[in-house]
């Protein structure tokens, strides 16, 4: 009995950090797109519409576990987050098609973005902000042993990474004032979107990226 309560916490555990990762995905979102229209930043953008696509796959990981919390049947809820993460993967190959294309006609044309005093901090907050979250999930998703959550973990070291990649390019661009810095940054970025589109599409848990 005590197991069962103590599972019940775990469960409600990673319903919270669903939640603050979904706020910071909705407010990292918004940021990043702005700023990236305002700047002219592809990468910036990519970070950005990435986001809004982790944000999905998050909310489908937030309704399983309610589900689970409730204690009904976890069945339909694992089709249909199967179902998401073949939508997630494809958008993220969508995604990585624009970033190429944009990126490539930015080189061609020596379009140079502004810089961005506001995507540089945002990537630095993601730096920070997204480790914690990746602890936390790790640490639930081994006392529930949930194989969702530990692919939405992984996520967010993908995350991570990408905001390492972007924090780069941006801090060339300004420092610099290397233009091609961006697009080459963009570019970087599109391993990392590759590789989660991938593995969303061969999945068999239906998380979003199971490494």
């Amino acid at each position: 009995m005590q197991l069962r309560l103590v599972t019940r916490r775990d469960v409600r555990a990673g319903i919270a950090v669903e939640w603050l990762t979904i706020a910071w995905m909705t407010f990292e979102a918004l940021v990043s797109v702005g700023a990236g229209i305002a700047a002219g930043s592809v990468a910036l953008i990519a970070f950005g519409v990435d986001s809004v696509i982790e944000l999905v796959s998050g909310s489908v990981l937030l309704w399983r576990l309610t589900v689970e919390q409730r204690g009904a049947r976890l069945a339909a809820v694992e089709l249909a987050e199967r179902r998401a993460s073949r939508i997630v993967g494809w958008s993220l190959f969508a995604l990585a098609a624009y970033v190429i294309l944009h990126a490539g006609y930015t080189l061609l044309a020596h379009a140079a973005p502004d810089a961005s005093p506001l995507g540089i901090a945002l990537a630095v907050a993601a730096l920070i902000v997204m480790p914690v979250l990746v602890r936390a999930k790790r640490q639930i998703a081994t006392a529930i042993n949930s194989a969702a959550l530990k692919g939405d973990a992984a996520c967010g070291i993908v995350c991570a990474y990408m905001a390492g990649t972007l924090l780069l390019g941006l801090g060339l661009r300004a420092v610099f004032g290397w233009w091609w810095a961006d697009p080459v940054a963009a570019l970087g970025l599109v391993y990392f979107i590759v590789k989660e589109g991938r593995e969303a599409l061969t999945s068999e848990d239906g998380c979003c990226c199971d490494h």
